[in-house]
């Protein structure tokens, strides 16, 4: 990599590492996920995020594993619902492969070797008896004996150790108040425990990187509903991935549970972890309780965020120079697109009382962004303003955008068809070329 491109990734991931910072996240990582060659890599980066002030709630599930060893014992894995029954010599195993997993997951996060992203690192890795289990009991006849489901977790335990700079670390077995031990899903403590955390995000593993398309496109962004329709397409489809049906049956729970975002990323490809949280499009799935993109008026606090955008355009002569003084003044007139914090795009509708017409100005789209239509959608936002003024027209003025401008239903006038406060300031040097809609 070229250091121009390291400073430019660097850059670039800055906002999110403040933004990320004393965040809590909650991460699940299912046995599927444990038994992959880049397993120690996936540990690696999540120690980066604890280094990174991130606060991280690690739950891991066995199933894979459980299974394995099931089936070299002569046992027969037992489902009733999707749900496993776990009898006496089943959960002796079970108790086994998820304390020899929370080991060796314990010493993955504890090396320290020279010549890895570990080196130096300290991580103090916390177990303990965070949730507290109760029994699944009996359905339709089945006896569930020792699977359960998730009772209590003990929220100010939790928060102490992450206080304290630690990563918490859970597995499927949790006790109950009887003193019994019960095997969960680390579906079901993940969901929980980033409900009563309220958790900013949880994220999951899977085979493939996110929710895809027909065509193979990875979904960026689904919102509870939409995720709750694809899960029952995908639960009648026998060769789905394991990991995200999982995923989003525990997703779904906990964005309505109150939780803001839920991420699926690959267990397969390097890095997905890091490039899903610190870059502008992420590279899986979020699930969302609201869009990352908001459209809404500018304050104040925006006005670095638009210089940002706008600068290159200006030096490139497509936009007339704007100081920060004019933009403070005129901060009203200016409609943004946010995404994660981030101006990605803007416009303004400048006010002509006395002509009743206003100007469709300053448009930018971050180039990272100009292939989804968001100068369409910002455009159409200060016509709907400027309808609701009741102007009788709308005018913009340009030297590269003509023929777009025609497309949305413009037309080519003249210096005189322009209010008169506007004809004065007219620049005859930069002859742009001026065009109306009227309303």
């Amino acid at each position: 990599m070229r250091t121009t491109e390291l400073v430019s990734g660097f850059r670039q991931s800055a906002p999110y590492v403040n933004a990320h910072r004393g965040k809590t996240f909650v991460v699940m990582l299912g046995g599927e996920a444990i038994t992959q060659p880049g397993f120690r890599s996936i540990i690696n980066d999540i120690a980066l995020l604890n280094s990174l002030g991130i606060k991280i709630v690690l739950v891991y599930g066995a199933r894979p594993q459980i299974n394995q060893a099931l089936g070299q014992a002569g046992l027969e894995p037992t489902y009733h619902n999707r749900v496993r029954v776990t009898d006496d010599d089943s959960f002796k195993l079970i108790k086994q492969v998820a304390g020899a997993l929370q080991l060796d997951i314990t010493a993955r996060l504890s090396m320290s070797l020279s010549n890895t992203p570990m080196q130096g690192a300290q991580i103090n890795v916390v177990s303990g008896n965070f949730v507290i289990a109760q029994p699944l009991g009996v359905d339709e006849g089945i006896d569930y004996h020792h699977s359960g489901k998730v009772r209590r977790i003990d929220v100010n335990g939790i928060r102490r150790q992450l206080d304290h700079n630690g990563i918490v670390l859970m597995g499927p077995i949790a006790a109950s108040v009887t003193g019994e031990s019960f095997n969960l899903t680390a579906e079901d403590i993940a969901t929980q425990v980033a409900i009563k955390l309220k958790a900013d995000k949880m994220i999951g593993f899977s085979e493939v990187g996110g929710i895809t398309e027909p065509d193979g496109d990875i979904i960026a962004e689904l919102m509870p509903n939409e995720a709750e329709n694809i899960l029952e397409e995908l639960s009648e489809n026998k060769s789905a991935c394991p990991g995200t049906l999982a995923f989003l049956h525990a997703a779904i729970t906990a964005t309505r549970g109150g939780v803001p975002r839920c991420h699926l990323v690959s267990y397969d490809e390097d890095g997905a972890l890091l490039q899903e949280l610190f870059s502008r499009d992420g590279i899986g799935t979020q699930i969302v309780t609201e869009s990352a993109e908001k459209l809404r008026r500018a304050t104040i606090r925006d006005i670095g965020g638009i210089l940002d955008l706008i600068r290159p355009l200006e030096q490139q002569g497509l936009l007339v120079r704007r100081s920060r003084e004019q933009l403070e003044m005129e901060i009203d007139y200016f409609t943004l697109i946010e995404r994660d914090g981030l101006v990605i795009g803007c416009a303004a509708l400048y006010p002509f009382v006395d002509e009743n017409v206003g100007e469709f100005a300053c448009l930018a789209v971050h180039p990272d962004y100009r292939d989804a239509d968001r100068g369409y959608l910002l455009l159409k936002h200060i016509i709907q303003q400027a309808r609701q003024r009741r102007y009788d027209k709308v005018f913009a003025l340009t030297t590269r955008s003509i023929h777009w401008f025609l497309e949305q239903g413009f037309e080519l006038v003249t210096v005189d068809d322009l209010p008169s406060q506007k004809k004065q300031l007219y620049n005859y040097q930069r002859r742009s070329k001026i065009l109306a809609l009227t309303l």
